[in-house]
């Protein structure tokens, strides 16, 4: 008796992936009205946005993954995903269009940072100002102003920040909260920006000599806080340091 074997086809759907290159230049992304799409950063990010884009897409992220929906069509904006650890950014520009084909997942790659192949940060030369307030312009610039007016500093780049979830020695005879919020620097001069709340309900005035630390410089987005619970109560304040700012803090009372 001959056995019988039959093969059995079944039709599974594809699920490909777009993987792209990150090379500091900002990647192109499509979306579809309707569809979510999935952009796998591999690391934990913020997402800034413009104000343009408000109700037009729902951006999400978690688990090193960015969640694209958008519900009305416009044409490409640019969005940062900020990588909550190194502070470094990575730029979207996207569109959403009118499409009924679906659409790939997309996988960003990175390339080793090797000797060969690391950059060098360049001293800045081009400017007559000091290099202290290039830097808290720069970081200003990153946190309030739109991408597109952010002024390019030969040099630049985002480092880590490594410091306490929140500081307690920075104002320690003010009634503030000290969040750090992100780090560049240009070769071994850094600037960190650390945001501060009012946790009273009084009004604050700011000075810089109050400030506790070796700082080359230092400055306030504004020189005064409103009471707790006003748009007003939150500012930043820019150190500048030479080397991580880590080193220019006293350092925190152990619990």
């Amino acid at each position: 008796m001959k056995s019988v074997f039959l093969v059995l086809l079944f039709s599974f759907p594809a699920f490909a992936t777009e993987v792209v290159q990150w090379e500091n230049i900002p990647l192109p992304v499509t979306l579809h009205v309707g569809q979510e799409r999935i952009v796998d950063v591999g690391k934990a990010v913020r997402i800034g946005y413009p104000a343009t884009l408000e109700g037009k897409v729902r951006l999400q992220s978690a688990g090193g993954k960015v969640f694209l929906l958008a519900n009305t069509t416009f044409p490409a904006t640019r969005i940062q995903l900020r990588d909550t650890s190194s502070g470094e950014l990575i730029l979207l520009d996207i569109q959403a269009t009118q499409s009924t084909s679906p659409l790939e997942a997309m996988q960003i790659s990175y390339a080793p940072q090797t000797p060969a192949t690391a950059k060098t940060p360049v001293p800045v030369t081009a400017s007559t100002e000091p290099l202290p307030v290039l830097l808290v312009r720069y970081a200003a610039q990153n946190l309030y102003a739109p991408l597109r007016t952010v002024e390019a500093l030969p040099g630049v780049t985002p480092a880590p920040v490594r410091l306490a979830k929140r500081i307690t020695t920075l104002l320690p005879q003010q009634p503030v909260t000290a969040i750090p919020l992100a780090s560049w620097q240009v070769n071994a001069t850094t600037v960190t920006a650390i945001r501060l709340q009012n946790r009273s309900g009084q009004r604050i005035t700011l000075d810089p000599r109050e400030l506790q630390g070796q700082f080359t410089a230092a400055a306030f987005q504004h020189y005064w806080l409103g009471p707790r619970g006003l748009a007003e109560d939150t500012t930043v304040a820019y150190l500048v340091t030479e080397g991580p700012v880590s080193r220019a803090l006293l350092p925190e009372p152990k619990s």
